[in-house]
């Protein structure tokens, strides 16, 4: 049995008012040389929504319904929130979990994939606030990439059923899944883009529909820097072009509505599909859906107590430690590890 004394749950963060806005897009974008009109053209996004993302309050509705789930199996472990790129950071939270006597901590990610943004560089995140705090900052390990826990494909299939039923049944329909694009460079040195087919082909089966594709959104580089495509946009037009006019869309690649998924889909893509004459439903996230709830608490389990590691699909369970080398970031800078 491994022994941890807390659960800390990572994050990426987001605004929480108007105020929070420009330095959250400024914070994210930092060392980047991204435009100060791009910061405000994006923070328009955030205008839509009041100045405040969703992000934080579902994460810590996802914390609460957690510890319901941990504790109705004998698992009485704090847990923590720290973020990338707003309050609650992580030194905060290491600095909480240090003072409580926390002195091993097990992170679970929001993000299901292997990627650089989604996991590389939220480890470098914890080695730069253990850093920061210095003596007694917590040992923090995580757990393992989980796109493929059966778990968290049946939530994601139990999301695209409701939004099927908004759609006639009696017509075809196409299932368009979407991830957050990323920079083919950094997609080259991680099976990012490989996982994301997986859990669509999973989802696919489970919900019985066979016309169904994978695009990406909320791409944020510079034109010249390819990224991963089609976007929805684009692969909305060509749905529509092949005489198909029910489009289901499933955000498979986040684990909550956040604001991109709510402007890129909700109002941006939302928009295309009326253009383009398509019937839409989007399907929600898996969120606190109660078996995804379930799927991160076997995820912990497996790290207390060496239980059963289950996987779904042709690839069988990721590993609990990656790989040295796995995800750089594609951009050729050295990790904080190497500096």
């Amino acid at each position: 049995m491994t022994a941890f004394d807390a659960i800390l749950l990572v994050s990426f963060g987001g605004p929480e008012g108007p105020d929070d806005v420009l330095p959250f897009l400024e914070n994210v974008t930092r060392g980047r040389g991204v435009p100060r009109e791009r910061l405000e053209e994006v923070a328009h996004h955030y205008e839509r929504f009041g100045g405040v993302s969703p992000i934080n309050e579902q994460n810590r509705e996802l914390m609460t319904a957690l510890e319901t789930e941990l504790q109705g199996h004998g698992i009485e472990l704090p847990i923590y929130f720290g973020n990338r790129n707003w309050h609650p950071y992580l030194v905060e939270a290491l600095r909480d979990m240090r003072s409580a006597g926390v002195r091993r901590a097990l992170a679970i990610f929001t993000s299901a994939y292997s990627s650089y943004s989604g996991c590389r560089q939220y480890r470098e995140d914890v080695y730069r606030a253990q850093r920061e705090l210095g003596a007694g900052a917590p040992e923090v390990s995580k757990v393992r990439v989980f796109y493929n826990h059966p778990g968290f494909v049946q939530a994601n299939a139990d999301r695209v059923r409701d939004a099927l039923t908004l759609l006639p049944a009696d017509e075809p329909v196409h299932l368009a899944f979407t991830a957050h694009s990323i920079p083919t460079a950094m997609a080259r040195g991680c099976a990012y883009e490989r996982q994301l087919r997986e859990s669509a082909r999973l989802v696919a089966e489970s919900v019985e529909v066979e016309d169904w594709g994978l695009a990406f959104q909320s791409r944020s580089g510079p034109p010249q820097v390819p990224w991963l495509g089609p976007d929805i946009g684009e692969h909305l037009e060509a749905v529509a072009h092949r005489g198909i006019r029910n489009v289901a869309v499933s955000p498979v690649g986040f684990v909550s509505d956040h604001l991109e998924v709510r402007y890129d889909l909700d109002v941006a893509a939302a928009a295309d599909a009326e253009r383009l004459g398509l019937r839409f439903a989007r399907a929600a996230s898996v969120g606190t859906h109660p078996v995804f709830v379930a799927a991160l608490r076997e995820l912990v389990e497996e790290r207390l107590d060496g239980g059963e590691k289950r996987a779904v699909g042709s690839f069988g369970p990721y590993p609990d430690a990656c790989p040295p080398d796995c995800c750089r970031p594609g951009t050729g800078r050295p990790s904080p590890w190497e500096e």
